[in-house]
């Protein structure tokens, strides 16, 4: 007994310090390929799904995507109007401070319109939706995963990503830029309450000074990023819903990453459209 004790081997100590932060390092790298490919595999079979619907309309599910944009898009017209109309409020009013030291306060109306009709709109619209619908999305399909009904639905012949993803990928495709005009009108009356108050421009000065030397092309050019938003909002929010496994803890890990990463995608890609837009000189 007492050689055999002796001969157990000491057990292994985890490495510390420099050696543990390169593995972290190394697992995330592999990780960051492996969930690389799994998002081609993603887009891939939604591209397939795609087509399939191009060529034979009758099998999208109309009836999903009018319920679920009503739930996108209605249901969410509350609070992105809201959040609009104090953004474009504070807009004004530091606008209004910081003009009136030069003596140009007029043009803190011209500073709202292209704050507003560029940037905050869509900005807010979809970092809402972010935390609003993509963790939606993820949760639903995450507890369908986790009741074994999407595999029930693979067994009888119906392909998740036609019944669960597509649908999603349409609703706010037609709902985010319907928000995003939303958001727009109630971020300029947000900069015009606030301008009434301080500086004393009415609604008709206001929006007459909108039209003249703002114009519609910045409102364009908000517009323009509504529908990448839509897609990289659902494709983060279903593909982490598809990534549950059998847990509660899994779920809720996905539905965090799914709002995380659809935000930290949202500010890329409204900075790299204003840099694209910088370059074009628009």
């Amino acid at each position: 007994m007492a050689e055999a004790a002796a001969k157990r081997e000491a057990p292994k100590r985890e490495p510390r310090g420099w050696h543990e932060m390169t593995v972290r390092i190394g697992k995330g790298v592999v990780g960051t390929g492996y969930d690389a490919f799994d998002t081609l595999v993603f887009a891939g079979h939604l591209l397939i799904v795609l087509a399939k619907s191009v060529v034979n309309p009758m099998r999208i599910r109309w009836a999903s995507v009018f319920s679920l944009a009503e739930r996108a898009g209605l249901d969410a017209i509350p609070i992105v109007a809201v959040t609009s109309f104090f953004i474009g409020a504070v807009v004004g009013l530091l606008g209004a401070n910081m003009l009136r030291e030069f003596g140009a306060q007029v043009f803190a109306v011209e500073l709202i319109g292209v704050a507003v009709l560029r940037e905050f709109n869509i900005l807010i619209t979809a970092i809402l939706l972010a935390g609003r619908s993509a963790s939606s999305f993820a949760a639903e399909i995450g507890s369908m995963k986790m009741n074994q009904e999407v595999d029930a639905m693979k067994v009888m012949g119906v392909d998740p990503f036609e019944a669960l993803v597509f649908p999603r990928f349409m609703a706010l495709l037609v709902t985010i830029p319907l928000l995003t005009f939303v958001a727009t009108l109630a971020g300029l009356c947000g900069g015009l309450a606030v301008t009434w108050s301080v500086l004393d421009i009415g609604p008709s000065f206001f929006f007459q000074r909108i039209l003249e030397y703002v114009g519609p092309t910045h409102f364009w050019v908000g517009l323009s990023k509504a529908p990448i938003m839509a897609i990289v909002i659902a494709g983060i929010g279903c593909r982490q819903g598809m990534e549950v496994g059998g847990d509660v803890e899994s779920l809720g890990r996905r539905v965090t990453a799914a709002v995380v990463h659809a935000i930290f995608a949202i500010i890329m890609i409204d900075a790299a459209f204003a840099l694209l837009y910088m370059e074009l000189d628009i």
